[in-house]
């Protein structure tokens, strides 16, 4: 079941039956290695981390979204954050 804080939605471990109707295996993949980074969403984002762990500051919160290795994550459009890598990050990724 998918959570959601701040405008961004965590659905934790998500079934394979899930990642295999969302096509999720055949998006692009991203990677990163530790670092701290702006980034603004100029459209929806999914992703699917294979790997990493991360900490997301939304502009304007003083509070943080984590999010690692087996999550589902959806970004919203416009939305401006902080991205706290603390561990090498490996993802596929859809934007809508």
């Amino acid at each position: 079941m998918a959570t959601e804080k701040m405008g961004i939605k965590i659905e934790k471990n998500p079934p394979e039956s899930k990642l295999s109707e969302l096509g999720i295996r055949k998006w692009p993949k991203w990677g990163c290695p530790p670092s701290k980074f702006p980034w603004t969403y100029t459209a929806k984002e999914t992703c699917y981390l294979l790997e990493g762990k991360v900490k997301v500051y939304p502009d304007g919160h003083n509070d943080c979204v984590e999010f690692g290795a087996g999550d589902l994550v959806e970004f919203p459009k416009g939305m401006k954050c902080t991205w706290d890598v603390s561990e090498a990050v490996d993802k596929h990724y859809n934007f809508e």
